[in-house]
């Protein structure tokens, strides 16, 4: 199914109350009420009463209230030897269960773990805070993950780490945040660029873990020779040896990270998937979204921008096809026009929100 380009309207402001049900949620130790702390004051991990490890001992390191209703967690990632900085939007009512919407970003992880608010991500360059004010759902944004596909790799890399993001994903990341954050056990998961490839990837290799997928200007398939030289570009780009991550090209791994040729596994999954053709679009002016009347900018966004969105707008509708071939329905949004940029992925948020919310809480 292919749906109508016309924009959702924003959500009002995020509202006082949804800060101090926050501040409650952090505040409560050992059954009492503790002072709210000062704004950017570190708060006690105990604070946090409910948070439970994961079961290979991968849990909560520290938490920090944040502007607004932001909460700043890292979680130590035992898979990966580190503690991991994660980005939390609790819902609306955070007194009552909700379900749990994981937002992965693009090829820099949304930035380095330490200077993420200056970085290119869903709370700096979109309206995700204002937009999910009033919903019933938990927003959860990991820091990191540059270059990695967010995938677990063969081996470390001398430039980029250790990154065993599907593990993380999976297995330690949700118990943490479903038993702090009072979740429902119904997860959803979406991602921008680098990242629409892992949303599909992560629910297959989870089967059950995420009840939909969405998917924002991205390539899914990752095996085939144009697919290939496209990871490799990514990974070579942030100084990475692609060899590290799925071993060379002729290595099953490879296939068996492609969720192309995997796609009857994403049977029962609910799926939307979203690009722009790289023509100009309404957002490509001067006076759009993070071009602040930069003439430089813009071209940027115009060249290289429509460029990959060119090459996605293809990469979508080979996973249309193959969707439709197997009889698995999806929704596809093919925009007549727009750029690789974050206007449009704020844009494609609002819009696959409906089907998230009917997959989270049906």
């Amino acid at each position: 199914m292919e749906v109508d380009p016309a924009a959702r309207s924003r959500t009002p402001a995020v509202t006082r109350a949804a800060v101090l049900a926050v501040t409650v949620l952090l505040g409560v130790c050992g059954g009492h009420a503790a002072a709210a702390p000062p704004p950017d004051a570190p708060i006690p991990v105990r604070a946090l009463a409910s948070a439970r490890p994961a079961a290979n001992g991968s849990h909560l390191a520290t938490a920090h209230q944040g502007p607004g209703r932001q909460v700043e967690l890292t979680v130590y990632s035992q898979a990966m030897g580190r503690p991991i900085p994660v980005q939390v939007l609790p819902a609306a009512d955070s007194t009552r269960p909700a379900p749990v919407l994981y937002l992965l970003n693009g090829v820099d992880g949304g930035s380095d773990t330490e200077r993420w608010a200056e970085g290119s991500n869903w709370l700096t360059k979109t309206d995700v805070a204002e937009f999910t004010a009033d919903k019933q759902v938990t927003l959860v944004m990991p820091v990191g993950g540059g270059a990695s596909f967010y995938t677990d790799w063969l081996a470390d890399d001398p430039r980029l780490g250790r990154h065993r993001w599907t593990t993380f994903l999976t297995e330690e990341l949700p118990p943490v945040i479903d038993s702090a954050f009072h979740g429902t056990g119904a997860n959803a998961v979406a991602g921008l660029s680098m990242a629409s490839a892992a949303v599909f990837q992560l629910a297959i290799e989870a089967p059950g873990k995420f009840r939909a997928v969405a998917a924002y200007s991205g390539c899914v398939r990752t095996s085939d020779p144009a697919g290939q030289a496209l990871v490799d570009a990514v990974v070579i780009g942030r100084q990475g040896n692609p060899l590290n991550m799925w071993g060379p090209p002729t290595d099953p791994r490879w296939a068996a990270n492609d969720p192309y040729l995997r796609a009857a596994e994403l049977r029962g999954t609910a799926v939307y998937v979203a690009t722009g053709n790289g023509w100009p679009g309404s957002l490509d002016t001067l006076a759009g979204p993070g071009i602040g009347h930069n003439p430089v900018k813009l071209a940027d966004q115009l060249l290289i921008g429509g460029v990959l969105d060119a090459v996605a707008n293809l990469c979508t509708r080979q996973l249309r096809d193959r969707l439709a071939e197997l009889g698995i329905p999806a929704t596809f949004d093919l925009r007549p026009s727009g750029t690789h940029s974050w206007g449009y992925w704020e844009r494609d948020l609002h819009r696959s929100w409906p089907l998230l919310e009917a997959a989270l809480t049906r």
